[in-house]
Parts: C-alpha cells; sequence; structure tokens
C-alpha cells in the first residue's frame, strides 16, 4: 500500500491528481493522502487529510511529513508573471521551500532507510529566449525568466539528490495544460487556457496572441495521466538527468480556433479579436516544434488529436 503526499493540492493540476488518486490508480494502491496548499477545496476522503499552508513553512511540512510518505507529488510553486513580479516569494516557495522539503526527505530516509518517490513538476519555462527552430532532448537549457531559472536549478538537485539515494526523483516538464479556470494563477501562459474556455462557454475573448502564435498544450486528464506515469516508472528506466519534456500538441492559435469552430460552429471567429501583447508572445507563444523521444520511449503521450484535446478540455472531463 501507498502514501502519498501532494503539495500544490489546490490548484488547477493538484485538485485533478487528488481525485483520480482517490477514484484508484492500480498502480499506486492508496493508504493514505495527504494534500498541502495554502486553500483546499477538496472532498472528505476517509484516506484524505487535508493541511492548509506552506510548503515552505516548516510546521507544515513537520505536520505532511509525520508519517513518511512512499510517493510525494510536488506542485506548488509561484508561477512565471508572478515570480518575475515577486523575486522573493517566488525564491522562498520555488527554491528555499523545495530545497527543504528534500532535506526533510533526505533526513527521513537517513532514519528509515527508505528513499521517497518524488514527482517534482518542471516546466518547459526552462527554455529560454532567443527559443531556438526545434527543441529535442539535446537542446540547451538557458532560462530567461526567474520560474524557468527555479525549475532548471531544482532540476539539477534533484538529480543530484536521486544520484545520493536521497530520493528517487523525476522531474516531467509541463507544457501549458488546459484549460484552466478563469481564476488569477500567476502564469503569463493562461492566455491558451482562456482561449479554449472562453470561446467554449459562448463568451467573448480578445487574445493577447495573434492567430500564427504557436503552443504547445496538454489536456488536463492527459498531464494527471503523465505525472501518475512518472511516479510508477522503475528508477532503472529513467535518465541520469531525471528531467525530460513530456509530449505535447505543437499546434498554431489558428488550429485551436478552427477545432473550437468544428466543435461549436463558425460563430466562434465572431467572439474572437486579438490585441496581440509584444510581452507575451516571443516567451509564450513562438514555441518550435519539438521531438520529446526520450519521453516516449517511457511511455508518455499526448492528447491524440486537437480535437481530443478539446473533448478533454470541457468541465468534467478530468
Amino acid at each position: 500500500m501507498t502514501r502519498i503526499l501532494v503539495t500544490g493540492a489546490g490548484g488547477f493540476v493538484g485538485q485533478a491528481l487528488v481525485r483520480r488518486l482517490l477514484a484508484g490508480v492500480d498502480a499506486l494502491p492508496l493508504t493514505q493522502l495527504v494534500a498541502v496548499d495554502l486553500a483546499l477545496d477538496l472532498p472528505t476522503h476517509p484516506k484524505l487529510t487535508q493541511l492548509r499552508g506552506s510548503v515552505a513553512d516548516a510546521a507544515v511540512r513537520a505536520q505532511a511529513l509525520a508519517e513518511p510518505p512512499d510517493v510525494v507529488f510536488h506542485l506548488a510553486a509561484i508561477t512565471s508573471g508572478q515570480a518575475e513580479r515577486e523575486f522573493e516569494l517566488g525564491l522562498t516557495v520555488n527554491l528555499r521551500g523545495t530545497l527543504e522539503l528534500f532535506e526533510d526527505l533526505r533526513r527521513q530516509h537517513d532514519a528509515t532507510g527508505k528513499a521517497a518517490r518524488l514527482v517534482q513538476t518542471s516546466s518547459i519555462g526552462v527554455f529560454g529566449l532567443p527559443l531556438p527552430p526545434h527543441i529535442d532532448d539535446a537542446t540547451p537549457i538557458v532560462p530567461t525568466m526567474s520560474y524557468g531559472a527555479h525549475k532548471r536549478m531544482l532540476e539539477i538537485l534533484l538529480a543530484d539528490y536521486s544520484r545520493r539515494g536521497w530520493i528517487d526523483g523525476r522531474s516531467p516538464r509541463l507544457p501549458s495544460v488546459v484549460a484552466r479556470p478563469g481564476l488569477p494563477n500567476g502564469a503569463l501562459s493562461a492566455f491558451a487556457s482562456d482561449l479554449i474556455r472562453e470561446l467554449a462557454a459562448g463568451r467573448s475573448y480578445e487574445s493577447p496572441v495573434d492567430a500564427e502564435g504557436t503552443l504547445w498544450l496538454l489536456s488536463l486528464p492527459a498531464c494527471v495521466d503523465a505525472l501518475i506515469h512518472a511516479a510508477t516508472l522503475d528508477a532503472e528506466r529513467l535518465p541520469a538527468t531525471r528531467a525530460w519534456t513530456l509530449p505535447s500538441l505543437h499546434v498554431s492559435v489558428a488550429e485551436v480556433v478552427a477545432a473550437l469552430m468544428r466543435r461549436f460552429g463558425v460563430e466562434v471567429s465572431q467572439r474572437l479579436s486579438y490585441a496581440p501583447d509584444p510581452a507575451i508572445i516571443p516567451q509564450f507563444a513562438r514555441w518550435p516544434t519539438v521531438d520529446t523521444a526520450l519521453a516516449r520511449s517511457l511511455g508518455f503521450r499526448a492528447d491524440a488529436s486537437l480535437d481530443e484535446l478539446i473533448e478533454r478540455c470541457l468541465p468534467g472531463a478530468a
């Protein structure tokens, strides 16, 4: 049986992951699940403990780790836009809080002889400007935003702690996961979710990205599948870096709109206007072609098509 800790459990991905784990995953038979976040709105469940607070708070971590977990999904983070605006907060949560979590898990390893399996979500934000014309597993990683720098540093630390046997880490890099609810979350890439959500709901939308903008998209259910798969992989199959870019759909904004029109009618285009934002487009809407051979060799998959992704983005699909 499996004790699981999920940080960032109140977020878009975290909530879906917790609900999926509580529903039952054969490869992760659940004994206890501890969910941690500043705010939580999860269903009551006999195997679920909800802790409100920050992973950067030592007292919160002590409660969360009172029973050593077998698997940790570390999703808590200050994302792109907020990390740029509030440098100290990003540093505290993304780096200091995560390093202290690593250290807590190292001490538990020393006490029990058992290394927790840690799935730490990284991000395609590790790739900086100027973006190359193609990205693959050998592409140099040089972040040009604080959030991407934090994620890259954590990838390196996770690999080192794994090398030493203190944790059994894996760090999948998430693309834009859609379609997030219309709530502020500090992510500059949130426009991809806004585009799908607003037009699917019959509302008008002014896009900060032009029709030629290119995106890497993954539906929420496909993202949850990937995180669970990452937790179940044998360590012997993983690269020494313990990090990889997840497969996703490489699509243009125009292609997303065309898929929405196929599902919801041609009037979708009449509710869409464009107001390109030069502060967003270079980093978040000019993604090149990508080859995720390593991830695919490990069994990770993107949504089968853009039409399937749109279907899975609808409310209740996760």
